[in-house]
């Protein structure tokens, strides 16, 4: 394995690598669910109505989770390159992003249309919008405005409107950086995508894809991961407060998720999900043995979850076209309710495999390689 590979799996934080774990699951689970109704399964002995409900149809709280994470560790990546928010270099920040996500990203857009246009009808879209337009929206970050014009329109590419949000909000992060310099300034823009998410979100309230998809819907949970970042500079928590913080998170979050569905606290659901990651994170960043983050030892019962969240990414991407192909092979209406388990267990477990292969294959591979030619023409430039 290339040592850029093997340093990067080191410097990995395994509780927050859990956290996403569990946010992902969900988002597959969701998905799952969606495509073959759960509910009407042995799982239903399991839980009350309602709980089990709310836990295979809540996947969207993973997404928040996950626009969290993605805030603070690209703040906290950002601090560590530059030293300070204010000498982000757009030119390094872009470089490293269209490293790690356009590989990928490429790869499954080949695969959903290439099935597409063989004419698999699942791959294909169903409103009238034409396959290029889509792809182009999906590559060039406004997926989720399409979503809101014309409803869901295509299976697969769908699911990648997160990645438009994300991808539109760090369009603007060095941008920001640089205009405003001072730390202060920028965090005054976060604070203000903090405060405008409920309120965008109470004015969407009737509509679905606005209020779970909607850009503004979603920068606030970005923002307040950015916003842990710096107040995690400032704090030092112990092991036992890490611990009880971390606790007391995930129980709060774990409430949040079972109590209700999202569509019935369109407003601060999210909010509330949002600020019990960051709490999460904020115990996980500030618990430091010198001036160095303590990284989690891996506990072994919990190593899958952890595995899931560091290759969540590969997972987002290509686990809803192995269940398109699932859904074509075995349609809903035949798969039996007693057997809905074992075929979320086996969807699982390929997801993973096809997710392993590709991240030891292709996306790390391709991902150090491009860095470090990007890396090799800053330094050309800059001694030119």
């Amino acid at each position: 394995m290339d040592t850029g590979m093997v340093r990067q799996k080191l410097n990995r934080d395994f509780r927050i690598d859990c956290l996403r774990g569990l946010a992902i699951l969900s988002v597959l689970v969701l998905h799952f669910h969606l495509a073959y109704n759960l509910l009407k399964s042995p799982l239903g002995w399991l839980l009350p109505g309602p709980y089990l409900s709310n836990l295979v149809r809540n996947g969207n709280y993973g997404v928040t989770v996950f626009f969290v994470i993605s805030g603070y560790l690209i703040t906290s990546t950002s601090v560590r390159r530059f030293g300070v928010l204010g000498n982000v270099s757009p030119q390094t920040f872009y470089s490293f992003r269209f490293a790690r996500i356009f590989p990928c990203l490429l790869l499954a857009l080949a695969i959903i249309t290439g099935l597409a246009l063989a004419g698999v009808e699942i791959f294909r879209d169903n409103a009238g919008v034409p396959l290029w337009m889509a792809d182009l929206s999906v590559l060039t970050f406004w997926h989720n405005v399409m979503m809101a014009k014309f409803g869901y329109f295509n299976y697969c590419l769908n699911v990648f409107w997160s990645l438009s949000v994300e991808e539109v909000f760090y369009l603007s992060f060095p941008l920001i950086c640089v205009a405003l310099r001072r730390t202060r300034w920028i965090a005054l823009v976060w604070v203000a995508a903090v405060i405008a998410g409920p309120i965008y979100r109470g004015m969407n309230s009737h509509d679905e894809i606005r209020f779970l998809y909607g850009d503004l819907a979603c920068f606030d949970a970005i923002a307040i991961g950015c916003l842990t970042a710096l107040l995690v500079r400032r704090a030092r928590v112990s092991e036992v407060n890490r611990n009880l913080l971390q606790g007391a998170a995930l129980a709060g979050m774990t409430w949040i998720y079972v109590r209700a569905g999202i569509d019935s606290s369109p407003v601060w659901g999210i909010s509330a999900m949002a600020f019990g990651a960051s709490v999460f994170l904020f115990a996980e960043g500030a618990h430091r043995t010198g001036t160095e983050t303590a990284l989690s030892t891996p506990h072994r019962a919990l190593l899958p979850i952890g595995w899931l969240g560091s290759h969540s990414y590969e997972l987002y991407l290509f686990h809803i076209v192995l269940l398109a192909g699932l859904r074509s092979l075995l349609s809903p209406k035949v798969m039996q309710a007693n057997a809905k388990p074992q075929w979320l267990v086996f969807f699982l477990l390929v997801s993973a495999a096809v997710a392993w292969a590709i991240a030891r294959y292709y996306s790390e591979p391709l991902n150090v390689a491009l860095r470090a030619r990007l890396s090799e023409r800053r330094i050309e430039s800059v001694s030119f």
